[in-house]
Parts: structure tokens; sequence; C-alpha cells
């Protein structure tokens, strides 16, 4: 009887020490550092490191400069403050200067992992706002990296980067180059390849991965040449270099509306920026704020604070440089309404059931978006987004064709343009395209509304499985889907090789073939799609850049 008793209890101990497979203190170039250690299950467990430093308190509109280092173990068990930014309402502050922190989920058997592919989040927000553990629900964070690494044997990082004012004010000049935030990134990215081996993961396999302003800036990352060497894959979820709000071509203009708004000199860009290190942070910010009311411009042209082509950092238009992603593998993608919360702001109509949408809508929101070309532009593209409407269109059909102007304008025709240049570029690199289709979850949007921007991030995120009352059963699914296809990709380049089982073989995109894969809970074979909206993009990519420029004073923008 003893004898089973022993083997139970040998058993139960090899257990505990098998289940119990954990970095502790790990060595970093800044120092030591100790995360927490969280149970999964039998033989899985998880370390988690939550703000660890990457760079030191930066300078105001500084590059990101090496951390002193510590003494001692830091405790990494707290999320830092996010970057110094505006609050939803606009009229406050949150956050701080002393924010270049970021944070590691690292998953664990029976035995210490090595030799992880690691995945490198960058989050969205306008390059406004946003933080590296994203929004707080129930003490569940959005970015939170614990499903992928459980579910895909992945390192997850999340890393701050300034935002606003202080993340890409530019002069367009050698006093105020910007693209700061855009050097947090590339410093935090920097970091992890030369630090994440002590935890489990290999620094020749990172992956970067972000959605809106942080898709767009994983594709400027790409296209860096101070990059060279760091990443080997790239996802981005709507949003490209490419896109019209994520690259400012008229710096100096809005550097010096924020100037004048709180008391700093205009005439001399010397001045302006001296004057600006010097005034209080809060100020700074908040003069950075987003007209998003009562301007007539449709709101992609308020978002005055992104990246700009410094000659340095991004040497030259996005379009110019894919070669230096030639050895990247590249997944890009959208939301089929990505538009939607744009087209909700520009045209509000949209989201009223009782308030009629009318054919003069469109042509004010087209005049809007076409303001570049003038009243040619306009007319070419309502005749080209009205021919199918017949005689009498119903309120569903002009909604949704808002809508889709709003998507192919803003999303769709700068990410296939993003994924054209990259497989025309391409040496190894291998390109991947989708439409991410999963209906819209809010309940108060119109019953046609399909997946607006952002509302894939919390299936990549896992939420329904953290969260599992506030999901149904195909939530779960096309969250193991998306997880399975983006940690296969990390892993192996290809998205349908690697620890997880996927639904559907997704094709590689090519400039002839146009294949894309449509994601959504009922993937199958028949997900595998080509040409998407071709006349549309057509349109966009080529005939309207043919136009000849409108010639008034909009030229300030």
């Amino acid at each position: 009887k003893m004898g089973s008793w022993g083997t139970l209890l040998a058993f139960a101990l090899c257990v505990g020490c098998a289940s119990a497979a954990t970095l502790g203190v790990v060595y970093t170039e800044g120092g030591m550092v100790e995360g927490t250690h969280k149970r999964k299950g039998l033989f899985r467990s998880m370390d988690i490191f939550k703000g660890i430093p990457f760079a030191d308190r930066p300078g105001r509109f500084e590059n990101p400069k090496p951390h002193p280092g510590w003494s001692g173990v830091l405790k990494a068990t707290e999320f830092r403050k996010r970057c110094l930014q505006i609050t939803f309402t606009q009229t406050s502050t949150r956050g701080s200067e002393d924010c270049l922190y970021l944070n590691i989920w690292v998953p664990q058997g029976s035995k210490v992992s090595t030799g992880l592919p690691v995945m490198v989040y960058i989050y969205g927000g306008a390059f406004l706002v946003g933080g590296s553990q994203g929004a707080n629900f129930l003490e569940n964070y959005l970015y939170s990296g614990e499903e992928i690494a459980d579910r895909g044997k992945v390192i997850v990082v999340t890393a701050n980067y300034r935002v606003g004012t202080l993340g890409f004010l530019s002069t367009g000049d050698a006093n105020g180059p910007g693209n700061y935030g855009l050097r947090d990134q590339h410093a935090a990215i920097a970091w992890v390849h030369r630090n994440i081996k002590a935890f489990g993961g290999d620094p020749d396999n990172i992956t970067i991965f972000g959605e809106s302003a942080g898709s767009a800036s994983v594709n400027f990352q790409i296209l860096s040449p101070y990059n060279k060497g760091l990443i080997r894959r790239a996802i981005s979820q709507s949003g490209m270099a490419l896109s019209p709000w994520a690259l400012n071509r008229n710096a100096l203009y809005w550097a010096k509306k924020i100037a004048e708004k709180v008391g700093c000199p205009t005439d001399d860009t010397a001045r302006l920026m001296g004057c600006l290190k010097i005034t209080d942070p809060v100020a700074v910010t908040l003069a950075g704020d987003l007209m998003l009311f009562g301007s007539s411009d449709p709101v992609v042209w308020n978002l005055g604070l992104s990246p700009v082509v410094d000659g340095d950092f991004i040497p030259d238009d996005p379009g110019n440089l894919f070669h230096n992603a030639a050895d990247i593998d590249y997944i890009a993608g959208i939301n089929n309404m990505d538009g939607h919360l744009f087209a909700g702001l520009d045209v509000p109509s949209i989201n009223r059931a009782k308030e009629t949408t009318n054919p003069e809508d469109l042509k004010r929101l087209l005049r809007g978006l076409t303001r570049e070309k003038g009243e040619q532009a306009v007319q070419s593209a309502f005749e080209l987004y009205t021919q199918n409407w017949g005689p009498s269109p119903s309120q569903e059909t002009i909604k949704k064709t808002v809508v889709d102007v709003e998507t192919d304008f803003l999303f769709l025709a700068p990410t296939e343009s993003g994924l054209y240049l990259h497989a025309n570029n391409s040496k190894t690199g291998r390109t991947y395209f989708y439409v991410f289709s999963m209906p819209s979850r809010i309940p108060i949007f119109p019953k046609w509304m399909g997946a607006d921007h952002a509302e894939d991030l919390q299936y990549v995120f896992g939420k329904p499985f953290t969260t599992p009352l506030a999901y149904f059963p195909r939530h779960r699914d096309v969250s193991g889907y998306m997880i399975a296809y983006w940690t296969n990709f990390a892993q192996t380049g290809d998205p349908n090789k690697g620890e997880s089982k996927v639904p559907a073989q997704w094709p590689l995109f090519t400039s002839t073939g146009h294949k894309y894969l449509e994601i959504n809970n009922k993937i199958n074979q028949n997900s595998i799609k080509a040409m998407l909206r071709t006349r549309f993009i057509h349109y966009w990519t080529s005939t309207y850049h043919s136009l000849p420029p409108f010639s008034n004073s909009t030229a300030e923008y």
C-alpha cells in the first residue's frame, strides 16, 4: 500500500516541480528584474513582467536615450503610466513624461522556455492616445498578452511610446524633426532584440504587430533603415504608412497652431521649439487636441500630429522605401467597415435609424475627402459609388455607401497599395492580405454593420476566452482562428504552419492574383477570395491621383 502512496506522492511532487518552471530573476542590460508567475493549468504557466524601462526618461522633443540602469532587483509587477496624453473628453490629460516602459508575457511548460518567437505589439490611438496595457475592464486589460502567449507559445511584448504633441509635433526642419514616438517604438524593438534571449525568446525571430495608428507605425518601422536586421516579420491591422491620415505632409502648419495656442512665437522655428520645451507639458499636450466636432472638414484632416518624412528615420516618401522590407514577411489587412468610425463623425445620420442620409450627404463627404482635387474628383467618385444604386436607393444602400467610401479611401486602397509594393519589392519576404468581417458586437449600431475600426483587437487578444460570459461560442471560434494564424506566422513566416491548426489554407498575396482570406467565425475553403473591390481600389490608387490638383488655398494642410 505504501508503495502506491509513495508513487502518488512522488507524482504529486513531480507535478509540482514540473508546473513550476519559471524564469525567476532575469538579468537584463539595465540590471536584474523579477516579474510574477501565474499558473495556467497542469504543466502550463506564465511569467509576466510589467514596467521594465527600455529607455531613460526622454528629454522633451528629443530622441529616446539609453536607460542608465539600476542596482538590486527591479520588481516588474505593475504597469507604468502611459505617456502624457489628452483624455477622451480632450479637457484634461493623463500619464507622465516618464513613460518608456514595456511589458513581457512568457509562456512556460514543464521546462523553462527557450528560443520562442517574439511578438511586439504597437498600440493605436490616432497617434494621440494609447498605452501599452490598453483599456482596463475589471483588471482585464485589452492588451494583456496572456492568451496569445499561452495559446500560440510565443513571447508577447507591449511597449509605450510618446503620442500627441510630445510624440509627433514637428517644424519640418532640424529644430523640430518630429517622429519622437516612432523612435520610441524603435528603441523598444531594439531593446527586445538585445535582451529577449534572457527571457527565453529568439532575438532573430521578432514579429511586430499593431492596429490603426499602431498598424501604420508597424509599416513605418519595417520601412525605416534604423530597423535593418531587427525585425523578421510584421502584421498591420487597419493602417499603412500610405494611409492619408498616417503621414503629416504639412507639419509646420500644425506646429504653429499649437505654438499659438500656448503663446509661443511662430515666426522662427528655433524660437518656437525653444519656447515649447519650457512651456508646461500639460498645456502643450492639451493644445494638440482633435477638433473632432465643429470642424466642417472630414475628421481625417484634423489628425495633424502624425509621422513625417524627416530625411533620417523616415528618409523618403514611404512609397519609395519598400526595398527596406524586402526580407520581412508581412501580413496586412482591414476590417470590412473600418471607415464606419470616421463616417459616423463625418455623416452622423448614418447611425440614426430615424434620420435620412441623402445623396447630397455623400457628395459633401466626397468634397471634403477629395479637396486636393476639386469638383472633378467629386463627380467621378460619386458616379462610381452610385452606379449600382438604381433610381430609388434604400436608406441602407446610401448609408452603407458612405461607410464604403471612408473604408476604401482611408484603409483599403492604401493597404492594397502597400501590399503591392511589398510583394513587388520582395526578395524572401512573403505577403498576405486579409479582410476581417465579424459583425459588430455594439448593440446601438445599425443592423447592416460589419466589423468597425478596432473591433478585431478583442479577438486577437483572446478576450472571448478571458471574459467568456461576455461572448458567444462563435466569438471564441474567430478568436482561436486569429491567434492561430498570427502566432503560426510569428513562428514560421507562414500563417498556415506552426504550433496551431488552422481552418483554411491562407494563400500568398501576389500583384497578379490579389488573393486574400476573409476572417470571421465561419472560415473554410470558401473564405479564400480574390480581387476585392478592384474598381474602387483602382479609382483611388490610379484615376484619382491622375486628376489635376485643385488650385485653391488648401495647400496649408
